[in-house]
């Protein structure tokens, strides 16, 4: 997997998780493994100006997804993925600093962002929470994905609940 990570927020992150997490999700999802994907980390003003120009919306936002080639994972077991260009998943970890402070679990900027880029890279690949069925499913598979991969390290405790909406 070719996976580039940027951070451009001013915060310090934990760029080598985030590249791990993302990994073991286009893994997981069985995505072709020659498939390029970026993540950005952004200061706010940078994820407000994204957010209003392509969403229409005030205010910064957790995350953002472009995707490139419309990539989807195999739908059958014999099926041979598709190599191609996932897009970009946009951070902020000042919003994921608030987030994770917030949310019913209490944990760290470092815990969102890992949770997030699950969330965009999920976009990416067509997953969306619009309607009722469609938010169990990707918030579903967002929760296997994030808690396998902490199994997978050896973290405990209770996985960030979901805080993207």
């Amino acid at each position: 997997m070719a996976i580039e990570v940027n951070n451009e927020s001013g915060l310090e992150i934990d760029e080598r998780a985030i590249l791990d997490i993302a990994r073991y999700a286009l893994a997981r999802m069985r995505i072709h493994p020659l498939s390029e994907l970026s993540v950005i980390a952004v200061d706010e003003a940078a994820m407000e100006q994204l957010h209003l120009q392509w969403m229409d919306l005030p205010g910064p936002t957790d995350v953002m997804s472009f995707p490139m080639d419309e990539l989807r994972p195999p739908a059958k077991d014999d099926e041979e993925p598709v190599q191609g260009l996932l897009g970009d998943v946009v951070l902020c970890p000042q919003v994921a600093v608030r987030q994770g402070a917030a949310a019913p679990t209490r944990h760290s900027m470092d815990d969102e962002l890992q949770l997030l880029t699950v969330h965009g890279v999920l976009h990416l690949l067509g997953y969306d929470h619009e309607e009722p069925v469609e938010k169990a499913e990707m918030f579903g598979l967002q929760k296997a994905i994030v808690d396998g991969w902490r199994a997978e390290h050896g973290l405990t405790g209770p996985s960030p609940a979901p805080t993207t909406t």
